[in-house]
This record gives structure tokens, sequence and C-alpha cells, in this order.
């Protein structure tokens, strides 16, 4: 099923959305046996061989149907690719494609479920569809910017959780946010003013749990636009509220908070002091 070149709709743009992230996903189910295929490794990461091939069939989805979309992909150096139509580059259309090809990959590499693909699509400035397929979990969610947050096409909705004392916050490790910075701070805070803090090491999957109202909040101080991008129409689609607390700078790297809404100024107040 092929797409007109100009002006898809977001229905369109899920569906090609939802073919790329399970493609994706599948591959990299279907070959967890090569879990252990190490591209390159750091001190608390690790970037598989996968990685870069799940990529690669998301991309050629995507450049199959949108051929002069833009393309924003983690494992691309550099990061953005243009899209080409008739041979030409083309650098104005107003479509960027972002997708994180396994993200968890620390998970997927010692075998633990929680991981995805994630994989979106923006219009200019909004985020106008959001997929993220959990394989190992069989869980699919998908929203668009016409269409309310699912979940294995059922509904989902973020909690009623009125207070941060009451809430399940997920967060990440923030070891290295900024020299003098002490590692784990602020993850120490939240866990002491949340009923639980947990880190899960999948962030576009953290964000489908509090779509979801399996958490109430995400936040993490060093998190990048591929890792965030579906998660967030998600939330907001599901009913809850997001906000990047430091903008994207010419790495993509953010500060990202999402919450169920009702515990978003408590919790952001708690956490923007440290960044």
């Amino acid at each position: 099923m092929s797409y007109p070149l100009s002006e898809p709709d977001a229905l369109e743009l899920l569906d090609v959305a939802t073919e790329a992230a399970v493609a994706a996903g599948t591959h990299a189910l279907d070959h967890v046996s090569r879990r252990n295929e190490i591209a390159a490794r750091t001190k608390h990461d690790v970037k598989l061989r996968l990685d870069i091939e799940c990529q690669t069939v998301a991309e050629r989805i995507v450049r199959s149907k949108y051929p002069e979309h833009r393309f924003l992909g983690e494992e691309n150096t550099p990061p953005v690719l243009t899209g080409t139509r008739n041979g030409r580059t083309e650098t104005d259309s107003p479509y960027l494609w972002i997708v994180d090809p396994i993200d968890g990959t620390v998970n997927f590499s010692h075998g633990l479920p929680h991981w995805c693909c994630s994989v979106a699509c923006r219009k200019r400035d909004e985020t106008v569809v959001g997929v993220v397929y959990a394989p190992a979990l069989n869980r699919l969610y998908q929203a668009s910017a016409e269409t309310q947050a699912v979940c294995n096409e059922q509904p989902v909705r973020v909690s009623t959780v009125d207070t941060l004392s009451r809430a399940m916050a997920l967060s990440a490790m923030d070891m290295d946010l900024r020299p003098g910075h002490e590692p784990l701070s602020l993850f120490r805070d939240i866990a002491l003013h949340a009923q639980k803090g947990r880190i899960l090491g999948a962030a576009a999957l953290d964000l489908c749990m509090v779509a979801a109202g399996a958490a109430d909040a995400y936040f993490e101080a060093r998190i990048y636009e591929w890792d965030i991008a579906a998660g967030d129409l998600i939330v907001r689609r599901a009913g809850g509220a997001t906000e990047a607390l430091r903008q994207p700078d010419d790495t993509h790297n953010l500060a990202f908070l999402a919450t169920n809404g009702r515990i978003h100024d408590e919790l952001r107040a708690l956490v923007l002091p440290g960044l």
C-alpha cells in the first residue's frame, strides 16, 4: 500500500508508523539470540548490530511510502537525513520521522522484556502520530492528533492519582547531568517524595506506562528526542501532560517531564531546581 507524496492525513501516517514500528520490533524479537552482537559499548550503555538493522527496517518502510520526508534516527551519523524526490535532495519537507529502533537496548541485551521500538512523525513542530511497539510484551501503543491513545486497539487513560506522595514515578539514573552533579540525586529526590520511584530503562515504554495509568509520572534530565517523540503524543492523547523542561540542543538532548496532569506542577517544582 502506497500513499501520494503530498499531504497525507494523520490516519495514513499512523498506518505507516505502525507498519514501521511492528516490522522493526519483530526483527529484533526474531533475532533475540543475537542480542550479544555488540557494535559499541560504554560504561552504562551498549549499541547492538540489531539497533542498526532495526532502524534500517523502519526507515526502508517510511521511505518507500514517503521518499521526500525527512528522517531522524538514533543510529544515524549525522542524525538528521533529508528525503529525496526524483533523485533530488529535499530540505523543505514539513514532515519529519523520528525513530528509536530499540529503546531499552541494555534491557534487550540482558533478556529483559522491557524494550520497544518507537516511531513518530511530526508535521512542522507538531507530532501528528506516535507508535510504540513492545513485542516481548505483546503491546502496541498508538495515537494520532486525531485519535485517542490505545494499546492493542483498546483505549488507555492516565491515572487519577492527585498527589506525588501516592504516585509511581519512573525516571532514569541521571549519572552525568553536569560537572559536580551527584549521580542519582534527582532520582533520589523523586524516590523520597513519591510512593515509589522506579528505573525501568526504556523511556518510550515508560511513557506508555504513564499513558495507560500503570505509572503516574516520568521524568528524565537527559533524554533524546527519538526516545520520547512517540510516547509524548501517546501520553497527551491519553489525557496526560508533557513538558520539555530544557529544550533540545544540537545533539537532540533535552529534559522531559510527563505526568497524569494532576501531579505535574508538584513534580515539576521538585525536579526543576536540579537541572
